[in-house]
């Protein structure tokens, strides 16, 4: 066993750009952030992305690599006398030294309007160069004069690929191995945090320290998270999501938390299933209460821009909604009746009186001839074969 007081996530934190894993559209060949750091042209930088996406470790690797003075703090234990410390040590130092300093603060958005005014002349002047982390939108959550004077990097989540090698570093750093589904199973329950990844394996490895191989046991234990019978393309997928909607037809608002839960447990997409109630306002909920389909289409809007964990909320009271509607399939039965008729009947004649008459040939052969822009309710508008075909049946109040 390895014997450190220094965690694994730091001990394989990468030190080069070559050395790190994703975000390739901002350090690859090509990427803004590369090129800014090889042109020694360091501006003040706002990385935006989910947790373990590799923010901080960019902040490192790029003071490094310019050779900066470098200051690390936290927004959540760091006052506005901190900072004016260290710009104020910055100013000295560049000065005498002729030495940067690179003023990294992490999750810049927990600090109120006040304390990120304090930054704007000292970034204005060149005095520190700031780079700060957020995991929430900046347009909200960092002022607007802190923007104009920032770029913004946003970060993508790390896909399993690329969490996969982030395991396999630390793994190596361990020196043991891991069974192939253990190590799928903590991929997918990371949510794409790579923090997440390297200190499960660490506490699974001081669990059992004399195992050289990591058991699906072992990190379920450490996650303290057991697997979910949930294959995306199997049976138990299409079980859970028909209980899902089922269970929201017929009104049950516990079972329907409950399959939802499931759902989200085992890391379901959660913009399928926002499609999926998307649809069901429109097919179950339908004309009793149209507003359900602004509201799943609001759910599933929120699903997109933020992303789990978070979104689950926004599931949550979605699903609570749509399943204390009232239920009304006549817009979808009519629908369904109709598409039968259209496969059955063919491309039946449209009524002269509603055909277009652009041309005075048209004009001539009754096209649109006797057409009524409000006719009788009692005129059907089908075509004639179906004159007295009825698709539409309101629910009875």
């Amino acid at each position: 066993m390895i014997q450190t007081n220094i965690p694994l996530a730091e001990r394989v934190r990468p030190q080069t750009l070559s050395e790190f894993v994703g975000q390739q559209h901002l350090v690859g060949k090509t990427g803004i952030l590369r090129k800014l750091i090889e042109a020694d042209q360091l501006v003040s930088l706002i990385f935006w992305g989910p947790p373990g996406s590799g923010k901080t470790t960019l902040a490192h690797i790029i003071a490094k690599r310019t050779r900066s003075h470098f200051v690390s703090y936290s927004a959540v234990s760091t006052g506005v006398a901190d900072i004016k410390k260290v710009i104020c040590e910055a100013k000295e130092r560049l000065k005498v030294y002729d030495q940067r300093t690179i003023l990294f603060l992490d999750e810049i958005h927990r600090f109120n309007k006040a304390q990120q005014a304090v930054f704007l002349p000292y970034v204005e002047e060149g005095s520190v160069v700031l780079i700060a982390t957020t995991t929430e939108n900046p347009s909200f959550e960092v002022i607007g004069p802190l923007l104009s004077r920032s770029k913004v990097l946003v970060l993508d989540p790390l896909h399993s690929q690329q969490l996969k090698k982030i395991g396999e570093r630390g793994l190596r750093e361990l020196k043991i191995e891991i069974d192939p589904i253990a190590l799928d199973f903590l991929i997918k329950s990371s949510n794409g945090d790579a923090r997440i990844v390297l200190n499960t394996l660490e506490i699974a490895h001081k669990i059992s320290p004399r195992a050289r191989k990591l058991t699906l046991r072992l990190i379920e234990e450490a996650l303290q998270k057991k697997t979910l019978l949930y294959d995306k393309k199997g049976e138990e997928h299409y079980n859970t999501i028909s209980a899902f909607i089922k269970s929201m037809r017929a009104s049950d608002v516990d079972a329907a938390l409950y399959y939802l839960a499931r759902m989200v447990e085992a890391g379901e997409d959660p913009l399928f299933i926002a499609r999926r109630m998307v649809i069901f306002a429109s097919e179950d909920i339908g004309m009793a209460q149209p507003t359900a389909l602004v509201v799943a289409n609001e759910v599933f809007r929120a699903c997109d821009t933020i992303g789990y964990p978070e979104c689950t909320i926004n599931l949550a009271h979605g699903v609570v909604y749509l399943a204390q509607a009232p239920k009304d399939r006549s817009a979808y039965n009519g629908l369904r009746a109709a598409q039968a008729d259209v496969k059955n009947q063919g491309n039946l004649p449209i009524p002269l009186n509603l055909r277009n008459a652009p041309t005075n040939l048209m004009k001539d052969l009754n096209y649109g001839k006797g057409y009524e822009m409000y006719p009788d309710k009692s005129k059907s508008l089908l075509p004639n074969k179906l004159k007295r075909k009825k698709y539409y049946y309101p629910k009875k109040k």
